[in-house]
């Protein structure tokens, strides 16, 4: 074998090769379907128990509820649960998962108030999908099953990260629904110029390069704690929480399908229903509070915008980064309470002006 022909063998080989590892990670990836044990029974009926692994037990208290919820066949919803009062839900965003409020519901443990903790799908241990079915319109309406499967009459909303658009998203599927919201750090409006949210949004977006950056070179999850203010926040055992479920499944494809997701202009495939999302925001007359991590290297930068949604929100700058659950669980469990306060009292105040005008 000539000196060129090996040349050109290893070359076409290498090439090859490198075809293959990009078929390979670009997969759409595979359904998988969690299934549970035993029933869990509620005032509006029974639901599908979910056994919490021996790992994530440590993380919540024997009062927890953790269920599943169908919404479409195969495709189920995670919920935990904790608390009797009020309806209090809330939505975490990418990677992680309910688990997120964890501590504020902690905070909140002896408060009249039923927290309700849905997952995103695609993480924690709900249903895992493929990449395709991954849009924003999706996941708005599937947590709008789950809130028209709870049967909930009212509710104060808590959303931070994509939890924001897709709860205030599936919330507008079911308008009449809200009656108060603490907006953590999140995004609400839809883009009008071309514009990434960060650098690694920016790179994730690029095919075979977001998959060899986040999929095989880093996890997203070990990249977590250089968005906290303080590292220390997100320990290995709280990664390994959020992280387990995903590894397990054989289809860990949500968390870069979710970046890619966040609309970078007025063109992207999300941006219509980001429009919806404003829109609905604008529509909104009800208490409302601000919790934001000043820290927070991706969205920081949104508080302006924020405060323009809510102009007489109250407002609570912490030192919490981008998981501020994570680092400032009691500066939003009292903001939440507030909210709660004040609608009960709104809520009260129109039964005696009803009464007094019957």
């Amino acid at each position: 074998m000539t000196r060129r022909s090996f040349t050109i063998g290893l070359v076409s080989l290498l090439v090859f090769a490198g075809l293959i590892t990009a078929f390979t990670i670009t997969r759409d990836g595979q359904q998988f379907t969690p299934n549970g044990r035993g029933e869990v029974s509620l005032e509006v009926g029974t639901f599908e128990a979910f056994p919490l692994p021996d790992y994530a037990l440590p993380f919540v208290t024997d009062d927890y509820k953790s269920y599943l919820i169908e919404v479409e066949p195969g495709i189920k919803v995670h919920v935990l649960e904790v608390g009797n009062g009020f309806p209090v839900y809330l939505q975490h965003g990418n990677p992680t998962s309910g688990f997120l409020y964890r501590q504020v519901a902690t905070e909140l443990k002896d408060q009249q108030v039923r927290l309700i903790m849905p997952t995103i799908i695609g993480l924690g241990f709900s249903s895992k999908t493929s990449v395709s079915q991954h849009t924003l319109e999706n996941h708005m309406r599937w947590i709008a099953s789950v809130i028209k499967q709870l049967q909930l009459s009212e509710l104060v909303f808590v959303g931070q990260d994509w939890g924001g658009p897709i709860g205030m998203g599936a919330l507008a599927l079911k308008p009449g629904l809200l009656k108060g919201a603490v907006i953590l750090n999140t995004g609400l409006n839809a883009p009008t110029e071309a514009q990434n949210l960060s650098i690694p949004h920016a790179l994730a977006k690029a095919p075979v390069l977001g998959e060899l950056m986040l999929e095989v070179l880093v996890s997203i999850f070990d990249m977590m704690p250089n968005t906290q203010n303080d590292p220390g926040s997100l320990p290995s055992e709280v990664l390994e929480l959020y992280s387990r479920p995903l590894a397990e499944s054989g289809n860990s494809k949500a968390p870069l399908r979710l970046m890619r997701m966040v609309p970078d202009g007025p063109n992207h495939p999300s941006a219509s229903q980001m429009r919806v999302i404003e829109d609905y925001v604008a529509s909104l007359n009800i208490p409302t509070e601000i919790v934001w991590g000043m820290n927070d290297p991706i969205l920081t930068k949104v508080l302006p915008t924020m405060k323009t949604n809510f102009p007489d929100a109250p407002v609570t700058e912490t030192s919490g980064g981008h998981f501020l659950q994570e680092e400032v669980p009691a500066e939003i469990a009292a903001a939440v309470m507030r909210v709660v306060e004040q609608v009960q009292e709104r809520s009260a105040t129109l039964g005696n002006d009803r009464d007094i005008g019957s």
